[in-house]
């Protein structure tokens, strides 16, 4: 990075603006400091000499005479400013030449300009003064040059150079500091960007444990977490892809060797609408997988949940039991309902409708004959809970996963008709409600589907 990118940086801007207005900030801090105290200073050094014109005002002439010469002869610093007047005018006593012309004899401290006589010649002071017309005619006038109000600016002055300044060098150095380390991990996730774009899915963007909540950590977790999904996404359509070939290819080939032996084979009408009878159901097979993936992505793709509303699962799951229960009948099977308290829950009611129809029919189609499928709703641990059990043969443990990919179908059931969709498109509905959808093993099929209770539903 050339010093001309480095400067442009976000990180360094951003360090740049703090050192500014922490410069601004320590200057209004240090202005206000310097400007109470000289205002306290100020009021105390008035409070001052009003006291000291109180005081020897009220003395007798004589003893007047020597505190005036007392404190200018304690004066080291040669900052007061005494003079005792005559009412023409003329000097009694002090070291002022004459009494300040813009000086209000009203015993109320002033600021006034003065000429003090110095071996290099008159100097002219801005002091706070006091002056008062005695009772005798004479005039009292008393004054100090508040200094001290330079000597703090001065202080101030100082203490702000040395402050400052390292300050915001300090700043500086700070953003600087950030800035390489922030460019150095967006270099590193762009390196493992570059990969992912590449083709390497297993590339993931680094994350430091020990940051805790550091913002960049937990934006590279999320993004992590999206490129599992995309991965998880890719392979399946990648094997979807091969199930789709896999599974249209037997009904095509069937189709395409009924046709070519009744062309060779058929020798009356009835032997050639056997052969394309038989050529059609396959092609109606290959139809039926690809609606029923045509389906798939459009529950997967839709917003349908901006249609969601209210959805009484009571009576749902009446209407599925009176769908069934003929085939049921037919089949030598029993179908139970133990329907009770069954919520109302925030979904499309069609695709519900849908997933819960493909649950029984997979029941009842699995079940053998005498057995029993039964609809069950509980309550459980924060949410309702709708479980279908069967006496059938059940799913294995290790097939629990594997049946609700697209196209599984187990050994003991290739022949049992059927696109091995159906429980895939039930885990797709359930994904899109955000209701949980569990498979357990054991004796018999148990699916049950959790319903989060009314205050917890995110749609």
């Amino acid at each position: 990075m050339n010093l001309a990118e480095f400067a442009s940086s976000s990180t360094f801007r951003a360090a740049t603006v703090a050192a500014v207005a922490l410069s601004l900030f320590v200057l209004v801090l240090f202005g206000f400091i310097y400007w109470k105290t000289d205002r306290l200073l100020v009021t105390r050094s008035d409070h001052v000499i009003a006291l000291q014109l109180q005081t020897v005002a009220a003395l007798p002439n004589d003893r007047r005479l020597e505190a005036l010469h007392l404190q200018l002869s304690q004066d080291s610093r040669d900052v007061h400013f005494i003079g005792l007047f005559r009412a023409d005018g003329s000097r009694v006593a002090g070291n002022l030449e004459r009494p300040p012309a813009t000086l209000r004899l009203d015993a109320t401290v002033q600021t006034v300009e003065i000429t003090r006589q110095r071996p290099a010649g008159p100097e002219q002071l801005t002091v706070q003064a006091i002056g008062q017309q005695l009772p005798d005619g004479e005039v009292l006038v008393i004054g100090r040059y508040v200094d001290e109000a330079k000597q703090l600016s001065m202080v101030v002055s100082q203490a702000l150079a040395l402050g400052l300044i390292p300050a915001l060098l300090l700043c500086l150095a700070l953003g600087a500091l950030l800035s390489l380390r922030a460019e150095r991990r967006i270099a590193g996730v762009n390196e493992r960007i570059q990969r992912i774009v590449a083709g390497n899915l297993h590339e993931r963007l680094p994350v430091n444990r020990g940051r805790g909540r550091d913002p960049f950590t937990q934006l590279a977790g999320m993004v992590n977490s999206m490129l599992d999904e995309i991965e998880t996404l890719i392979h399946t359509i990648a094997g979807v892809g091969n199930d789709i070939a896999h599974d249209l290819r037997t009904p095509l080939t069937r189709a395409r060797l009924a046709l070519e032996r009744g062309r060779d084979n058929a020798k009356t009408l009835p032997e050639l609408r056997s052969v394309v009878d038989r050529a059609i159901a396959s092609m109606d097979q290959s139809l039926a997988i690809a609606a029923a993936l045509l389906r798939l992505a459009e529950i997967e793709n839709s917003r349908r949940s901006t249609g969601f509303g209210k959805v009484a699962l009571e009576e749902l799951l009446h209407e599925v039991r009176d769908l069934y229960a003929p085939i049921a009948e037919d089949k030598g099977i029993t179908l139970r309902t133990d329907i009770v308290h069954a919520p109302v829950v925030e979904g499309d009611r069609d695709l519900l409708m849908e997933a819960i129809a493909n649950l029984v029919d997979n029941a009842v189609k699995f079940t053998p004959r005498g057995g029993q499928v039964q609809i069950t709703t509980v309550s459980g641990d924060g949410e309702s809970i709708l479980r279908i059990t069967d006496t059938g043969a059940g799913i294995g443990e290790h097939e629990r996963s594997a049946v609700l990919r697209r196209f599984y179908r187990s050994d003991a059931f290739r022949k049992t008709p059927g696109l091995g969709l159906g429980l895939n498109l039930v885990a797709t509905i359930a994904k899109l409600h955000g209701f949980r959808l569990t498979i357990f093993s054991g004796a018999g099929c148990v699916i049950e589907i959790g319903f989060p209770h009314a205050s917890e539903i995110k749609v």
